[in-house]
């Protein structure tokens, strides 16, 4: 085995914090040049690096840890009272559309399978809209925990849907369904069980002492957490992704406030995932990218403003309903705008969609290209509309105390 392609892949990743730092104003993901550069060293391009198996197997831990991250951010008290309702309509909404956009793209012969399109069409990049809302200074605010809420909710539909519909064992859904159930009822027993750990004076204090040692015990419990997760999920005849993700999802519940009681141990994670094996795999994604397809004819490429008007659509539109939440129109808006932004899980739902054979070369890769115009168009038109509305929120009491009435 060689190892030359995967230091090539290595070197782009390592590479690209760098460029993004000599242009700082340029409002572009890391995500989303990686995969351009992928496309433009890979075969489609220059053909200097091929996905091999060293670079493949990789990808794949890079994928399942990405939406390991995912489920980590998954925040279950922005899912609560007036909130949860607004989001849990908000969701129905994306479901009902998503369903018709997939049936519809299918009937135009823009896609082949309505059911897998329409899964891509529900998911959002919670990791992508987070910093987004931080740099507005909204991230407290109604219409950050509306956003964030309805992100969470909708990544974790589509791994589900993923899950159910989508896997090589040709189980009934019924069956997938308990099985579904099952895994979820073995996470919640890990949940349970490690927080009745954790009033264990002497288990903690041990966990403490090992923690920033060269045991780092922290990481192998949850590696072993990930693994084991991922082997359960595949065991039951669902995508390793599943498993990852309800393990990052656990963690959370485990540990429902990182940046305040284990911060270093999440810094760690996150240095594994987002400096090592996920920008292997958005490079490997980018290698793989078939640009031939894309661009074979001209129906093809229009295929990617069809896909982003139905991500819009499916995602962004419910976001309306937000406004009964206490949002102005401006933020609500903004908030369809960051919840149609998805790449990770399009990526994820085209590559499973290509080794089922249930769609084809072309529809896959202008999936693709509609979830990188996503991301480079709806996060910066949100910034600048929140940015905005933030202005106008803070001016309010200052007219007010100058203005002597109203």
């Amino acid at each position: 085995m060689s190892y030359d392609n995967l230091v090539v892949v290595l070197a782009v990743s390592t590479a690209i914090p760098f460029l993004l730092a000599l242009a700082p104003r340029l409002p572009i993901p890391s995500a989303v040049l990686e995969l351009v550069v992928g496309i433009v060293l890979g075969p489609a391009v220059l053909n200097a690096v091929r996905a091999d198996t060293a670079v493949t197997a990789l990808a794949t831990i890079g994928l399942g840890f990405l939406l390991f991250l995912a489920g980590l951010e998954i925040d279950t008290r922005q899912l609560r009272g007036v909130r949860a309702r607004l989001v849990g309509i908000g969701l129905v909404g994306t479901l009902a559309l998503a369903a018709v956009a997939g049936w519809l793209l299918t009937r135009a012969g823009a896609a082949e399978d309505p059911l897998l399109i329409g899964t891509a069409l529900t998911a959002t990049s919670l990791g992508l809209l987070v910093p987004v809302l931080k740099d507005s200074g909204t991230t407290d605010r109604p219409v950050g925990q509306l956003t964030i809420g309805g992100a969470s909710a909708g990544e974790v539909l589509a791994i589900v849907l993923l899950a159910l519909f989508f896997s090589e064992h040709s189980t009934s859904i019924g069956s997938k369904l308990l099985l579904l159930l099952s895994l979820v009822a073995l996470a919640a027993t890990v949940v349970a069980v490690s927080l009745r750990a954790k009033t264990s004076t002497r288990l903690t204090h041990t966990v403490n002492t090992l923690a920033d040692t060269s045991a780092q015990v922290r990481v192998r419990l949850s590696m072993l957490l990930v693994v084991g997760a991922s082997a359960i999920a595949m065991r039951f005849g669902f995508e390793a992704i599943l498993g990852t993700f309800i393990a990052g999802a656990a963690l959370r519940l485990i540990d429902p406030d990182p940046d305040q009681t284990h911060p270093q141990f999440h810094t760690k994670l996150n240095g594994m995932g987002y400096g090592f094996l996920v920008p292997v795999f958005f490079v490997t994604s980018g290698i793989q990218f078939n640009l031939g397809a894309l661009f074979a004819n001209a129906s093809t490429v229009l295929r990617v403003p069809l896909f982003l008007a139905a991500l819009l659509l499916a995602r962004g539109l419910p976001a309306l309903l937000y406004r009964s939440g206490g949002l102005t129109r401006t933020e609500s808006i903004a908030s369809g705008l960051l919840q149609a932004t998805s790449l990770p899980v399009i990526v994820a739902a085209a590559t499973i969609g290509l080794r089922l054979n249930t769609i084809s070369s072309a529809t896959a890769s202008a999936l693709i290209a509609a979830g990188l115009l996503s991301v480079v168009l709806f996060p910066p038109a949100a910034l600048a509309l929140l940015r905005g509305e933030t202005r106008r929120h803070n001016a309010q009491p200052t007219a007010v105390h100058h203005g002597g009435q109203i």
